[in-house]
């Protein structure tokens, strides 16, 4: 008994009913239909002007191309397992629409180079739709960071007071460390732009294809110059799941902070109620669940990658099934990035910021050590020295319960007759951001020069 597998000519038996779940593909790739679609538009229009197929098989195929396109733009497509993936159940789909001219679709390529296609033109239409993401992002921390330049917080280190600084600085962090995604992303988009179809199954075709018309038409930049590469790669994915993982790594951290600050300890920002839940038993409790998802998110992501990056390590070339494994976590990174971006926009532009715990936070530590530090180093003492007398002063105001502010001037001048009235100028830890400029510093003119470069840059 034959089959009826559209690859089963050389085969006398079906798969088994579990087999054939277990390696059929359409319940996750019927995402590339409309990539998958297109590719074969592009490659039918190649096959008919090379003379490949006659114009008017061209014209038959692209018009039943596009009602696909359209019954699948209305929802009205159908798919089925026993059609294994995307690829053949559009192929059966397209033969019940037209007949069996449809069968000449297939001229001059396997589902090798076809699946790559999809992918290729999925990944770079999701890139395209990811980057204005980060954008958006970095829009909203710049904007939030202009209302708070004369912010003053607690700088950390090993999560303990280090040295005060500006709010505005600390946002403008994350809007370097995202500005770097989109860059990696934006550099992604030169390997994901790159047509592998007319590598065929993986040695090329012996049809008079034109595989620079088909990048063309399908818009590609450049196209693979090695058959087997074109059908094998999956560095273009596997860029992008490493950038992804560390586009969350990001978010992931300002997260734990926005919990952190959130909580009634530090109490230095109230996120908005839109973007946080209750407690089903404790009725005072306000829950940074949005944070905690994405940072919970983030593992996902690594996982996406490192599940891909294990697949890879072995594969011999060209094609393996292995590489069926390659979609769903591209899939699943490309929904949770895009989720996780738009939520933590949200949080941060509906935040409120509590300026009088930040600043209250910065006077009641301290942050202003190497204040008094630097200060006794312009006075002519060697900073070691001035490290070593500023330790001892603070070991001294722990015990007695105190602060540097707290210190007399005639205590001051007892531990060194250098130290003048303006000590508590230095102290204040207003001056101490203010006077940080130093390119890249904390300074309040140099926040704003930054603040006027990022605006540049985003056109704002």
């Amino acid at each position: 008994m034959a089959t009826t597998k559209l690859w089963g000519g050389r085969f006398t038996a079906e798969p088994s009913e579990y087999v054939q779940k277990f390696g059929a593909s359409i319940e996750f790739d019927q995402l590339l239909a409309e990539e998958d679609i297109q590719g074969s538009l592009a490659h039918v229009q190649m096959l008919g002007d090379q003379g490949i197929i006659a114009k008017d098989e061209m014209s038959s195929i692209q018009t039943g191309l596009k009602q696909l396109q359209v019954q699948l733009e209305q929802g009205d497509l159908t798919f089925s397992i026993d059609n294994e993936d995307i690829h053949l159940n559009l192929e059966k789909a397209l033969t019940d629409l037209i007949g069996p001219v449809a069968g000449k679709l297939h001229t001059a390529r396997s589902r090798n180079d076809q699946v790559a296609l999809d992918m290729h033109l999925y990944l770079r239409n999701r890139l395209n739709e990811l980057l204005p993401l980060v954008q958006d992002l970095q829009k909203t921390l710049v904007q939030k960071a202009e209302t708070n330049v004369e912010t003053i917080m607690p700088g950390y280190t090993h999560l303990q007071h280090a040295q005060p600084i500006s709010y505005a600085h600390y946002l403008l962090a994350y809007y370097n460390m995202f500005q770097r995604d989109y860059e990696r992303l934006t550099f992604n988009l030169q390997h994901t732009d790159i047509s592998p179809i007319g590598a065929a199954a993986l040695a090329g075709t012996t049809f008079p294809i034109d595989r620079q018309q088909t990048a063309d038409l399908l818009d590609f930049k450049a196209l693979y110059h090695n058959s087997l590469d074109a059908v094998s790669d999956r560095d273009f994915i596997l860029e992008f799941l490493s950038n992804a993982a560390i586009l969350m790594m990001h978010l992931s951290r300002m997260c734990e902070e926005l919990v952190l600050w959130s909580s009634q300890e530090f109490n230095y920002i109230e996120l908005s109620d839109t973007y946080s839940t209750g407690s089903s038993i404790m009725p005072q409790k306000k829950n940074p669940d949005m944070a905690e998802l994405i940072r919970g998110k983030t593992g996902r992501v690594y996982g996406d990658l490192l599940g891909l990056l294990t697949v890879m390590k072995g594969l011999p070339l060209a094609y393996n099934k292995d590489l069926q494994e390659d979609k769903e976590g591209m899939f699943d990174t490309v929904n949770t990035l895009m989720m996780s971006l738009k939520v933590m926009k949200g949080m941060v532009e509906t935040l409120t910021v509590k300026k009088e715990q930040m600043k209250h936070a910065t006077v009641h530590d301290f942050s202003n050590a190497t204040e008094l530090a630097d200060y006794l180093a312009k006075k002519g003492i060697p900073f070691r020295q001035a490290h070593e007398i500023v330790g001892a002063t603070v070991l001294k105001c722990i015990q007695q319960g105190k602060f540097l502010k707290d210190i007399t001037l005639s205590e001051y001048q007892a531990i060194s007759p250098l130290i003048e009235a303006d000590v508590f100028t230095a102290l204040d830890p207003v001056t101490a951001v203010k006077t940080r400029d130093s390119l890249g510093g904390t300074g309040f003119d140099e926040i704003r020069k930054e603040l006027a470069q990022a605006k540049a840059d985003l056109q704002l």
